[in-house]
């Protein structure tokens, strides 16, 4: 089964490149099939980490960003990939 873990935060006004940046260097404890970081207005930023694993799996997380980077806490999804058609 493919997992895919959804991390999204919003940048403190002004901070949008330090957060890309922040998040670029976080390591994972184990390496994901696949990871992609994105950016949108607003100083958006999501990572989607993808898993070969059950959906219930514990699997390694980023970490919540310092509180002086970011304007909420960060949104977490998992989703399960399901078969076309």
């Amino acid at each position: 089964m493919t997992v895919a873990l959804m991390w999204e935060a919003r940048a403190a006004e002004g901070r949008g490149e330090d957060l890309l940046g922040w998040v670029r260097e976080q390591d994972l404890d184990r390496q994901p099939v696949r990871r992609e970081t994105f950016r949108a207005p607003g100083d958006r930023v999501l990572v989607i980490t993808w898993w070969d694993a059950p959906y219930d799996a514990s699997l390694p997380e980023l970490p919540e960003p310092g509180a002086q980077l970011v304007t909420r806490p960060v949104h977490r999804w998992r989703f399960e990939a399901v078969a076309d058609g």
